[in-house]
């Protein structure tokens, strides 16, 4: 008798933290990311008129890499992770390429977290982290088939990561997480007294 695994849901892990500069990089990047939220009139209106628990860009900025040298430092960096996952996939691009569509900004009030979603239109999605204070908030991911198992039986409590549910991964500043676009995900409350920073992004295909 024997098994096989298919139709895997592949998750990319990497760091930035080991990379020479990171400290100052990182610095940076808070940095903007705070200038982002005191001065983006429109994304506070749209958080406060949305009950979002922080403050986020996503739906105020669409430039970025172009508003500040150190998020188009990023985008650089991330476009050689986000090309490294679509080889490991095996995507066929058919002499297309993958595109930064969309960078923001996140920062998650103590409390605060963000709901089960996904990211329609996009190939790739992931999220960066700048600062993940003691009990900050996990990225929760979701076994896609969950809203098939009708009528399957709980998985055991100490049952390998490969057979969870729900798979939650502990970023630390640096940490770089990409998954496909159709992968849901949810950020659980933020239980650190200080501010969680990440900044998400999405590629498409051009």
């Amino acid at each position: 008798m024997s098994t096989r695994p298919l139709f895997i849901t592949q998750v990319y892990e990497a760091s930035l933290a080991a990379e020479k500069g990171f400290e100052a990089f990182n610095a940076e990047l808070e940095e903007a990311c705070r200038m982002l939220a005191d001065e983006d009139l429109a994304g506070q209106r749209w958080c406060r008129d949305n009950a979002y628990g922080g403050y986020t860009s996503y739906a105020s900025l669409d430039d970025l890499p172009q508003r500040a040298t150190v998020f188009g430092d990023l985008k650089i960096k991330l476009d050689k992770h986000a090309k490294a996952f679509a080889a490991d996939l095996q995507m066929d691009l058919r002499g297309g390429r993958l595109k930064l569509d969309s960078l923001w900004v996140n920062i998650l009030k103590p409390g605060a977290a963000h709901s089960g979603h996904i990211h329609p239109h996009s190939v790739l999605s992931g999220t960066v982290y700048v600062a993940t204070p003691k009990g900050a908030s996990a990225l929760k991911l979701e076994d896609p088939r969950l809203p098939l198992m009708m009528a399957a039986p709980p998985r055991l409590a100490d049952a390998d990561e490969s057979a969870r549910t729900f798979v939650y991964l502990q970023p630390e500043p640096g940490s770089l997480i990409l998954w496909e676009s159709w992968l849901r995900h949810e950020v659980p409350p933020n239980a650190a007294k200080r501010e969680r920073i990440s900044i998400s992004f999405n590629y498409g295909w051009r």
